[in-house]
């Protein structure tokens, strides 16, 4: 079972490496003239410095530029004389420098104070880079300083944990699409999917590379493949299939054209689980198979399922095959037999149902509404208006740039190259998406010899699935 691989580690800073919420909320008791409350809470703790000051304005009645400004100086005061480091805050920094883990500081406080607790926690180069509230139009909770410190890092949220210790940072984190490791400081903060909670007084103090690493979701790799024939039209296609799923990293691989019993067969070879539907549909995985859906005893043309179990996660993949007769870009009506795939699109639909999170993949047989946009492709925008997402568009937007063509790598001109091949989904992230095929196969038709043992290219998606919650 795999996790995303952990590229970075972001940080907040007040209440999570230092302990400077007290020193915070001193700061606005001496400028409210007044102890603060419970009820306070919510527009002190997390808050950008503005924010507080607007709430003292409407309460005071004073300017709230001149209440920022002595926030500031008050705040920075207490910071360069009590600054202290929260307990493991400084141990874990250190460990990541050895493992080369880089760093981020991401912080609601001005550069001037996030200045003066860096220096109290040895400079500037402990972190790779740092967003304060002055480096981003929104600050938190909106996700705008975590997407920052990704971009300046080069990492994909999916593959960070932040550590935070107010509600506000937490929702900041969780916007931007990192896993989140909460270490409240003076306020609670609740479980929930993809965040751990600790909730002992120790702060950091235990926490490794190693646990960040845990709290990342899993990785799933879904592969859609039509195997032409079950590939009995190239020499040794079994070796070859097998060579290809292996070398592709996949999870799961939504088959087409199995030709009897390749998805048993494969799945057998390669010590994973399977389903086979028909003579022509098939699923395998490695992760359990926990339950079959659809027809078992669906023809040709159709589409079969599989719910997957994947860490803590359920995922329902599909795979379907849709009618090949009078393809639309070879008729002079190109609408004229979509009705037929249409109609075989809306049952796959209707047996899938509001299920989340699913993958539907397969030969579709038809273009996408997506690629053609003079001509709107029934079955693609059937799956559209049922909340499917294209995982291969949502990777490459740009259908000039990346056509990402999967018909058909042995099948030359006059045959046009087209995307007929898909992997959509409804309740995932996704992380990548891309079409697959090895060598240079030869054009039909010789093709016995090639190491590619379909007239059709894979497609492979990268997913990332959520954590579940955790309090420690």
């Amino acid at each position: 079972m795999t996790r995303l691989p952990l590229q970075a580690v972001l940080f907040d800073m007040d209440g999570t490496l230092v302990d400077t919420e007290r020193l915070w909320w001193e700061a606005v008791e001496q400028v409210a003239g007044r102890p603060l409350t419970e009820a306070d809470r919510p527009d002190v703790l997390g808050r950008p410095v503005e924010h507080t000051a607007a709430w003292l304005a409407a309460a005071t009645g004073a300017p709230a530029g001149g209440l920022a400004e002595t926030l500031h100086r008050e705040f920075a005061d207490r910071v360069r004389i009590g600054v202290v480091p929260r307990p493991g805050a400084l141990d874990l920094l250190d460990a990541l420098a050895r493992e080369q883990i880089p760093t981020a500081l991401v912080t609601a406080s001005p550069r001037a104070v996030a200045d003066t607790v860096l220096e109290a926690l040895g400079g500037a180069s402990r972190f790779a880079v740092s967003v304060t509230a002055d480096d981003t139009e929104h600050t938190k909770p909106a996700p705008d300083p975590y997407l920052a410190a990704c971009r300046a890092l080069g990492v994909d949220p999916s593959g960070c944990v932040a550590v935070e210790d107010t509600e506000t940072g937490v929702r900041s984190a969780e916007a931007a699409g990192c896993a989140v490791l909460a270490v409240p400081s003076l306020a609670p903060i609740d479980a929930a999917p993809g965040r751990t909670v600790l909730t002992g007084p120790e702060g950091l103090e235990g926490v490794t590379a190693a646990r960040l690493r845990a709290l990342l979701p899993y990785r799933l790799r879904v592969m859609t493949w039509n195997l032409w024939f079950g590939g009995t039209k190239v020499h040794d296609h079994r070796a070859k299939q097998l060579k290809v799923i292996a070398e592709a990293d996949v999870d799961v691989v939504g088959l087409q054209e199995t030709y009897g019993n390749a998805a048993g067969e494969l799945a057998e070879a390669l010590g994973w689980h399977h389903h086979r539907a028909g003579t022509n549909l098939g699923i395998i995985s490695r992760f359990p198979v926990t339950a079959v859906l659809g027809d078992p005893d669906v023809g040709f043309y159709g589409a079969a399922g599989a719910r997957i179990a994947v860490g803590e996660r359920e995922v329902e993949v599909w795979t379907a095959h849709l009618d090949y007769e009078q393809y639309g870009p070879y008729e002079s009506e190109p609408l004229a037999h979509e009705e037929v795939r249409l109609a075989q699109m809306r049952d796959t639909l209707h047996r899938i149902g509001d299920t989340a999170p699913v993958v539907l993949v397969g030969d579709f047989n038809c273009p996408s509404h997506l690629d053609r946009p003079g001509v709107e492709w029934p079955v693609t925008k059937a799956a559209e208006e049922a909340g499917f997402r294209d995982s291969f568009r949502q990777a490459r937007p740009d259908a000039v740039r990346d056509p990402g063509h999967t018909w058909s790598p042995v099948h030359a001109h006059p045959e046009p190259q087209d995307r007929i091949d898909f992997v959509l989904h409804r309740g995932l992230r996704v992380l990548d998406s891309r079409t697959c095929v090895s060598g240079t196969p030869r054009t039909w038709p010789d093709v016995e010899d090639n190491d590619w043992p379909s007239d059709h290219a894979a497609v492979i998606t990268t997913f990332s699935l959520g954590s579940g919650p955790a309090t420690v």
